[in-house]
């Protein structure tokens, strides 16, 4: 049977009776757009995410675009940010006017390299914005020592990583304002786009809440040109049924990272594959089970077209990294080097890591793999 990079409809199949009696309460209620539903649901993901505050939006991207308006960040200014991730980390700072500024990431766990850092700043950055990229967080320690100093702003992009843990702070909560989304393959993901913002900052809550209303408080009367970042009552509402099964949906993909782990170990292709690292005192949260094939390119493309052929689900993320996205080529930057962010470009594949993922599946992820190493 063929083996998908993800089911959500196992997933929906445990909620599915919770689903449709909330879905309609909130068909016969007609009310729709933010209310009870989105408060609820705000305050236990606040909780959840240990902070004070937690503000719904339309989308992991809105968020981080939301936060950079809010902090003042435009024209002339700098936010340093990883060389390699999605699109939307850097896509954001363009969109406000600003320059992305690129960082090398380590190789270790795929996050932006403090070491390289810190020769980025100057007069111009005004955020620096770590990535917790595939679920495992950035070393903030090493962040913050350079950042706060400089009183420089640490925007979270935590669209991969809800529910990490760093040294025993929860994601979200150690920079000044924490970006999530819930797109549905997330660890967390809602019925459609969805994300949200954290901070324990009350000021830049309060901003974060009028700028999704276009900058408005009270209706009608606009402080500032915010945009339309509000997150539907049905999405909030999906979300905090969901938000109990979290941490279980969490440790189904740790356990199956376990597996995989001693599977590979066991499989006889030691230093032809690096598996993903879980660091000390970081809660990796497997948002993706991501290889890494060192011999280069073509050893990785081989076996992503045999795991095809056998009917296993695989993707890479990112087949570019940000400089060398053809928008970002006259950016300043985008021309040097970024040995590490290319090398993962090159080399990784993410495989099936979700909860619901048997045992004996995951074996046959792993000789197929070894197979297509053979």
């Amino acid at each position: 049977m063929p083996i998908p990079l993800l089911d959500l409809k196992q997933q929906y199949a445990a909620i599915r009776e919770e689903a449709l009696r909330v879905t309609a309460e909130i068909y016969d209620s007609q009310l729709f757009i933010l209310g009870k539903r989105v408060e609820d649901f705000e305050r236990d993901f606040a909780a959840y995410c240990k902070t004070k505050y937690a503000v719904g939006v339309s989308s992991g991207t809105d968020a981080l675009l939301e936060a950079l308006m809010v902090l003042g960040i435009g024209a002339g200014d700098e936010v340093i940010v990883p060389a390699y991730s999605f699109f939307a980390t850097a896509g954001v700072v363009s969109r406000v006017g600003a320059t992305p500024v690129f960082v090398d990431i380590d190789l270790t766990d795929y996050n932006i390299d403090p070491k390289a850092l810190e020769a980025k700043i100057t007069p111009r950055t005004k955020a620096i914005m770590p990535v917790h990229l595939y679920g495992q967080p950035a070393p903030m320690d090493e962040i913050l020592a350079i950042a706060e100093p400089l009183g420089i702003p640490i925007i979270e992009d935590a669209a991969q990583a809800v529910g990490c843990d760093y040294k025993g702070r929860r994601i979200g909560s150690i920079g000044a304002i924490g970006c999530f989304s819930f797109f549905p393959s997330k660890n967390l993901g809602a019925f459609g786009d969805a994300g949200a913002i954290t901070t324990k900052d009350e000021e830049l809550n309060q901003k974060l809440v009028d700028f999704r209303v276009h900058g408005m408080r009270p209706k009608y009367f606009h402080h500032y040109v915010g945009g339309n970042f509000r997150i539907d009552a049905l999405q909030a509402a999906m979300l905090h049924i969901k938000l109990p099964h979290l941490e279980s949906w969490h440790e189904g993909r740790r356990t199956n990272a376990g597996i995989y782990r001693r599977l590979f170990e066991g499989a006889g292709i030691a230093g032809r594959v690096v598996l993903p690292e879980e660091l000390p005192g970081r809660r990796h949260i497997y948002n993706q089970y991501v290889l890494r094939f060192p011999e280069g390119r073509e050893t990785r493309e081989r076996v992503m077209a045999h795991l095809k052929t056998v009917g296993i689900g695989c993707e890479v993320y990112y087949p570019l990294t940000l400089p060398q996205q053809e928008c970002f080529r006259d950016v300043p930057g985008a021309q040097d080097r970024y040995p590490n962010s290319e090398a993962a470009a090159e080399q990784t594949l993410a495989i099936p890591v979700f909860p619901e993922l048997k045992e004996e599946q995951i074996a046959e992820v792993v000789r197929e793999v070894a197979r297509a190493l053979a």
